[in-house]
């Protein structure tokens, strides 16, 4: 008889219960080690049917091990699963494991795509790119905070304009012992961003997926990495309009009795690739010259609702676009020569 096993994962240990014929059959728990799970369950469920766990910071980790091993891992929403796993009247992480199990049991549970290595990897170079410029924002802001305090105004400026810090500290020597040290930290991490930055761009350029987004006017490497590595496959997306939805860049909507309207945009979904396509939005409306359909419906919408929610409006239009322009037969785009920007 076929067994079905509930997988409820922490940092260092994993509580798994299994259960058959609608009876659970063993529980216990073990490290949180896909090796050690994977010889548990051959020695407890030879006649595994699926190994259910929720999302969470292992979960790509243990979808792609679990499934090197042969065994038929699935990584389930976890916000779908609450309200079934609340029913408990004590929340632990042995009862989450069996009602994992029985959710497993009887096919009640939403399946989340698990994300590839590669792609997990790609992403961890924009988000490591991303925060480290931030860094750099935050020490220049926190020196030009310091600096002022003291009747020292920093010019405006970056890079080497902003180096010039150190002239202005010449007669300073007690300031100096403070600020300079945050100079060395501010110069060397904007170095390794940097080269970070040049790491993307260089992958993107490899890219076909990438080359083929960074001709669309406002996005450059950063927002066609981060768009084609939370896509993988536009294939995912039966209509290419849902993926403004699982963006969240749709609005929300209520309705019960007489009371219907819409609301907000969700904000669900990957929250830095929303940031980025309202950013390369804000680029169509205001800074690009490309004279274009999007360009000219964008504008006009915003003079009649305003710019921010034209702007969010086009960076839905903008998403659809580059979905399409993934699939394969879905349009045709002459490759210019490509620009070396990083937005």
């Amino acid at each position: 008889m076929e067994e079905y096993i509930g997988l409820d994962v922490s940092m260092k240990e994993t509580a798994v219960s299994i259960r058959r014929a609608g009876e659970r059959i063993w529980r216990g728990k073990c490290a949180s080690d896909p090796s050690v799970i994977a010889a548990l369950i051959r020695k407890r469920a030879p006649a595994v049917k699926r190994v259910v766990f929720e999302t969470g910071p292992l979960s790509v980790w243990f979808y792609h091990s679990l499934r090197t091993e042969g065994l038929p891992a699935i990584c389930v929403d976890a916000r779908h699963d609450k309200a079934a796993l609340d029913m408990a009247a004590n929340k632990t992480d042995a009862n989450d494991a069996d009602g994992l199990a029985q959710l497993a049991e009887v096919g009640f549970f939403r399946e989340v795509r698990v994300k590839g290595f590669n792609s997990m990897l790609t992403r961890t170079l924009v988000a490591a790119r991303t925060r480290l410029v931030r860094i750099t924002t935050e020490l220049s802001n926190q020196i030009r905070g310091v600096m002022k305090t003291f009747g020292l105004l920093v010019p405006a400026g970056k890079g080497s304009t902003f180096e010039n810090v150190r002239n202005l500290l010449a007669d300073q020597d007690g300031l100096a012992s403070i600020v300079l040290p945050m100079l060395e930290a501010w110069r060397g991490i904007r170095i390794r961003a940097a080269e970070l930055g040049r790491q993307l761009v260089r992958d993107a350029r490899e890219s076909q997926a990438c080359r083929i987004l960074m001709s669309i006017p406002g996005i450059g490497a950063i927002t066609a990495t981060s768009f084609a590595t939370a896509i993988e496959e536009p294939d995912n997306f039966r209509k290419s309009r849902s993926v403004g939805a699982w963006i969240g860049l749709t609005t929300r909507r209520y309705q019960s009795g007489e009371v219907d309207y819409d609301g907000h945009i969700s904000r669900r979904g990957d929250r830095h690739l929303r940031g980025l396509l309202y950013e390369a939005a804000a680029v169509i409306l205001t800074r690009s010259s490309t004279d274009s359909a999007l360009r000219t419906w964008g504008r006009h919408l915003r003079e009649r609702i305003g710019f921010k929610r034209a702007a969010v409006a086009v960076a839905r239009k903008l998403a659809v676009i580059s979905i399409r322009c993934l699939r394969p037969a879905s349009c045709s785009i002459r490759m210019p020569e490509l620009p070396h920007k990083l937005g």
